[in-house]
């Protein structure tokens, strides 16, 4: 839907309730959003159908079989289609969509519970723990540079007191950084750090996590590739967003590699 809508008159300039003048997307799926968000949607959608359904589909499939290496591509991938759908239920403007997000949210969450706890948190799980170490180093440094990278935008409007950022624009509240900050950056430095103290269970969120970023940081390098196409200033995540995609998909695939493949689901 957010691809091949397009109906509407085309993009219009809106005067937000903080009085900046936003140039709204006016077509589609997502014609009341903002011009550059709206195609950062179209953008994610794009690898949501391409490589995010078909990815759950084989994690689906195998994963049912038993398969302990395609349990956790399923899981990684629920996990980024539990983020994509909190993300549109909670930031999209209001669509004609909303009763499938909320409904791809609500499956998403209980299907990535579900999951979890079926592994068993209590057999070591890699033939190494040299690459599993090294996931640990890399989320804990990544979660925090996309901290840093947010606090950035959220604490110089607190600091000089004019409280609301530029890229606020004619939303109510900072969704992405809120969420992240609260829930998604947390959790890959948690379980980062009980990978490092060689937690069972650190292991296998960390494994999860990695699959789950390497497939965000391809849709976000996606969404960089359209902003640039449309005349907007990516500089300088057009370098550090397919970076950390690169180094996530490797990972994710020696993870992978290295899982021992008995007794971990009960």
């Amino acid at each position: 839907m957010g691809i091949f809508s397009s109906r509407g008159e085309g993009s219009y300039g809106y005067s937000s309730i903080r009085g900046e003048t936003i140039t709204i997307y006016g077509k589609g799926l997502y014609r009341h959003m903002s011009a550059d968000v709206a195609i950062q949607g179209i953008a994610q959608d794009y690898i949501t159908l391409f490589i995010g359904i078909p990815l759950l589909l084989v994690g689906l499939l195998y994963g049912r079989k038993g398969n302990v290496k395609a349990k956790f591509l399923l899981t990684g991938v629920i996990l980024y289609f539990f983020l994509t759908y909190l993300f549109y239920t909670a930031m999209a403007m209001y669509n004609e969509m909303f009763l499938a997000y909320v409904v791809l949210l609500s499956c998403s969450l209980f299907a990535l519970l579900l999951n979890l706890i079926s592994f068993d948190f209590l057999s070591p799980i890699y033939k190494s723990n040299n690459t599993i170490r090294f996931a640990g180093y890399f989320l804990l440094v990544n979660s925090m540079l996309i901290a840093l990278l947010w606090l950035s935008v959220v604490l110089p409007p607190l600091m000089d007191r004019t409280i609301y950022p530029n890229g606020l624009q004619h939303y109510t509240t900072l969704i992405v950084q809120g969420f992240d900050l609260g829930i998604f950056l947390p959790l890959g430095f948690v379980s980062a750090y009980l990978a490092l103290k060689n937690n069972n269970a650190g292991y296998i969120f960390t494994t999860v996590y990695v699959i789950f970023l390497s497939l965000l940081m391809i849709a976000l390098t996606s969404k960089i590739v359209f902003m640039a196409n449309a005349g907007t200033n990516v500089f300088p995540v057009i370098f550090i967003m397919p970076v950390i995609a690169v180094i996530s998909t490797i990972l994710s695939f020696q993870l992978l590699r290295q899982l021992k493949v008995n007794e971990m689901i009960s």
